[in-house]
Formats: C-alpha cells, structure tokens, sequence
C-alpha cells in the first residue's frame, strides 16, 4: 500500500509538473507574440535599405540586452546581423542562419489594413475573424493564428529564439554548445553579397554545424529536418515585334506578333509532361535504389494535394513528389504584353517579356544550364542578343530573343547520415513522440551554399513555422501551435548535448 502511494504521488507530481510547464511554456509564448508584434511594425521590404537598416537597430538592442556581443557585416549590398556569445573552447559551436527582411506587400491583397500591423484570428467555420490581440492575455487558442509581412517567413523564428535564450537565461539553465547568429538582410533579394561576405568573415563565422531555420514543417504539422535547399538561376526573355504598339486591323496578317514568338520559344523548352526539352538538363542526376526508397517514405497525399490546387495530373519528371524534387526545373514566373482586361487594346505589342527561374540541384550547374538554355534556343532558330536589337538587326533577323541573366544561387545538400542527425532527430521527437519526417532537399532556396562550400561544415534546416503560412503572399500567417513549438524545439536543441 506504502509503495501504491508513493507511485501515485510520483504520477501526480509528474502531472502537476507537465501542467506548470505548459502554464509557463504558454506565458512565454504569449510574450513571444507581443515581442513578435513589435518586430513586425517595422517594414521590411528587402528592397529599402532604410527598412533594413531600422530592423538592424532593433536586432542590435535585442540581441545586446541578453548578453551577445554584435556587429554588423559589411558587405558591397546589405550588413548582414552578426550575434554571438563568449566562446569556449572546450564546447562545439553551432551557427545559426535566418533572415529579416521580407517580400514586397500589397496592401489592396491583404485582408487587414496595414500587413506591418500584426493582427490576431480566429477560424470559424472556415472564416478568418480577428481578435482583440489583448485577448491573448486571458485566453489562448493553439488554432488561432497571427497575421502579418514575415511572421513566418522569417521573423517569427527569430523571435521564438530570442525567447527560447532568454528563458534558459533567466532559469540560470548552462548552454550545451557555443552560439553564434548570422540574420540575412537581403535573403528575399537572393543574397547577392552573401558568397563574398561568408569569405571575407570565414575565422568569425567558423562553426562545427549550420542550423537554419526557415520554411516551413511538413503539412501534417510533425517535425522535420531538411538536409537541403535546391539553388536558383534567372532568366528574362524578351521577344520583340513592331518597334511600337500598332493597329491589329491595319496590320494583322502581315506584322509579326511577339506573342506568338514568344510562344513557340516556350514550348519548345517542355514536353507535355513537364520535362525539360533542353539537351544535357538533367545529366549528372542518379537516383540509386536507396534514395528512391527513401523518397518514398516522405508522407504526402497526392490525391488531395492536386484536389486543393485544383490539378488533374501533376508532370512526371520524377515517379513521386519528393523525387520531382531532387531534378532541376525550369518555371515561367510571369509574362507581360501590351494590356489585358479592361485596359485590354486591339494592338499588334511591340514586344513580349517571360521571366523564368531555374532551380538548381547540386548535381547541375548555374552557368552550365544557361549556357545550354542558350544554346537550345539557338538550335530552334532564334536569334539570340543580350542587349535590345539594334535598327539593322531587327531588319537582318527574324525571332529575335533578347536573354538576360541574374544571379545564381547554388544549391546545397548534406547527407542525412551525417553526425548530428540522430541528436537532432531525438530533440524533436521530444516535441511529438513521434516520428520525425526527413526531407533529401527542399524545392525552395535558401542562401546556404557559400556557408558549407567555405566553412566545410554540414547544414541541416530545423523549420518552425506551419506549411500553410502564404509567406510571400498576401495574408502570411502563423499559427500558434508552431510558437510553442518553435520555443519547446529552441529550449531543447539549446540545452542538449550534442551528441556525434
């Protein structure tokens, strides 16, 4: 009987505690949204340097307050944010790599009146109803979701670390590694500085493991480790017709319209089933028997996915979503011609424009795969110049394509049977008791490359932030289920040994 009760007591001590830490883990999720709110006022559109530079004073006081010493990096575009704590040596380090600035906003887009103005919602029968955000002070919804520019994509992350540091500070909880915080100024513009800077600061940023997070878990909410990011190239097409806009009565039949120029250059990049036509795009790919059984554990309903995005068949350039993945590919971003709608004109346009990106594999090469974009078009018989065709072209030359390039992203990819899986796959598996989806490579891109080819360190993303957020869209959300679990995941991965 005497042991009887001892157990019981144990069981009931153990449930009080889990009670008192989820109360407490609550309250600082609460503060996380209030700190989050603050962060977000401040604009971020990645193209103002004055929104930048206003978020690195922020970043500099916050970072500053819990003990980091901090310092911008200069670079030949943005400062990136540089934080990090006294080092010892007798410790691993870990790097941490996330960005603040955001995507553009329009505002006519949003269901809120100002994106930089953080609103609390709740859902009612598929409805979005805002909140009072100082209910949060008396009631508190796991469903209910914060709305506003970079609340997942990347500020709340950050946000969530901030708090996860700052609570094992204040309970007097000894760190199990070194830390040190690199924060992107300039990841929605793709990083153009970031190679150089990673080089220029290699001794400072030096690091055993890379841990980024941004992007989102998997949609079934479990947690997850991504061990890769594909890489982005960019490409602007122009096709031109009359040197200005003409009457399509006067002069249809007998003008040639870039439209259709345009057109025959696109399809001749795709099959009908979405596999690029350009020789050489997918050489140096092999999927071994391994990997493609691997791939197939990732969990997606297929059927639903197409239902949601109202698709019949996907393209099949790979067997499985996860495997269409580990390919390059090749999309037409955006179009633009004359006028469309109500402004729509009975013209022959002067000239067409496609935008296309092409996102890259380890395996594939930036530069190569334009070459050979180049190259294709060429072998289709289009003229091709990389400045606006001259009087004499235009008159020597039929199907003249202007291809200009942007930079290039390289991707990235660590093997997932690295050393520092298993300790991260058992910190996360706290959070769920379950199992922890892996992921080979991500389909977006995130600037991670110039920090593993230079640092010679592995780079794993732990993401924080719901798979539904709109980021870069309008009405970009968090869900607050994902603060509490981005600040359980920080509070573990901060004070668990790593183990390799």
């Amino acid at each position: 009987m005497k042991k009887f009760s001892v157990l019981l007591l144990m069981l009931c001590s153990t449930y009080v505690f889990s009670q008192i830490k989820e109360v407490v883990l609550q309250a600082k999720a609460v503060k996380t949204l209030y700190d989050l709110k603050e962060f977000i006022s401040l604009p971020n559109d990645a193209t103002k340097p004055d929104d930048i530079s206003i978020n690195l004073r922020w970043l500099t006081k916050r970072f500053g307050e819990l003990g980091f010493n901090t310092i911008l990096l200069e670079s030949e575009t943005t400062p990136s944010f540089f934080a990090t704590l006294p080092i010892k040596p007798e410790l691993p380090t870990v790097l941490f790599y996330m960005h603040f600035d955001g995507q553009a906003v329009d505002k006519a887009k949003w269901d809120q009146k100002n994106p930089y103005e953080m609103v609390l919602k709740s859902n009612t029968d598929g409805r979005w109803n805002t909140l009072s955000f100082d209910t949060l002070k008396t009631q508190f919804d796991k469903k209910w979701r914060v709305f506003g520019r970079s609340v997942s994509d990347d500020k709340g992350p950050i946000v969530m670390f901030l708090n996860a540091f700052e609570w094992i500070k204040k309970e007097n909880v000894p760190l199990a590694f070194n830390i040190k915080v690199i924060l992107d100024g300039e990841e929605e513009q793709g990083s153009p500085s970031l190679a150089n800077l990673v080089k220029t600061y290699k001794e400072l940023l030096e690091a055993d493991l890379l841990i980024i997070n941004d992007g989102p878990v998997h949609d079934s909410h479990q947690p997850t480790l991504v061990f890769g990011a594909r890489g982005i190239s960019e490409v602007k097409l122009t096709t031109y017709g009359p040197n200005k806009p003409l009457h399509s009565g006067h002069y249809g039949n007998y003008i040639p319209n870039p439209n259709f120029i345009m057109a025959r250059a696109l399809a001749s990049l795709k099959d009908k089933n979405g596999k690029v036509l350009i020789e050489g795009f997918y050489d140096g790919i092999i999927l071994d028997d391994n990997t493609k059984a691997f791939l197939k554990e990732f969990p997606v309903n297929q059927a639903k996915m197409l239902a949601d995005l109202g698709i019949a068949k996907p393209e099949t350039v790979g067997e499985t979503y996860q495997e269409s993945l580990q390919f390059p590919s090749l999309n037409v971003r955006g179009m633009q011609s004359a006028w469309v709608g109500d402004q729509a004109r009975t013209v022959i346009p002067d000239k067409t424009i496609a935008e296309i990106d092409l996102r890259l594999v380890p395996e594939s090469d930036g530069k190569r795969l334009l070459e050979l974009f180049k190259k294709h078009l060429q072998n289709q018989g289009f003229y091709v110049t990389e400045n606006d065709p001259t009087a004499e072209e235009r008159q020597k030359f039929l199907d003249i394509i202007r291809f200009e390039t942007g930079g290039i992203m390289p991707a990235f990819r660590t093997p997932i049977n690295n050393p520092y899986t298993s300790w991260l796959t058992q910190i996360l598996s706290q959070n769920s008791g379950g199992k922890v989806i892996k992921v080979r490579i991500s389909g977006g891109t995130v600037p991670i490359a110039p920090f593993v080819n230079e640092l010679k360190i592995p780079a794993i993303t732990v993401p924080m932030v719901n798979a539904d957020n709109n980021q870069h869209s309008p009405n970009e959300n968090l869900e607050l289920k994902q603060v509490l679990y981005g600040l359980k995941t920080f509070y573990n991965l901060f004070t668990t040994p790593i183990q390799n």
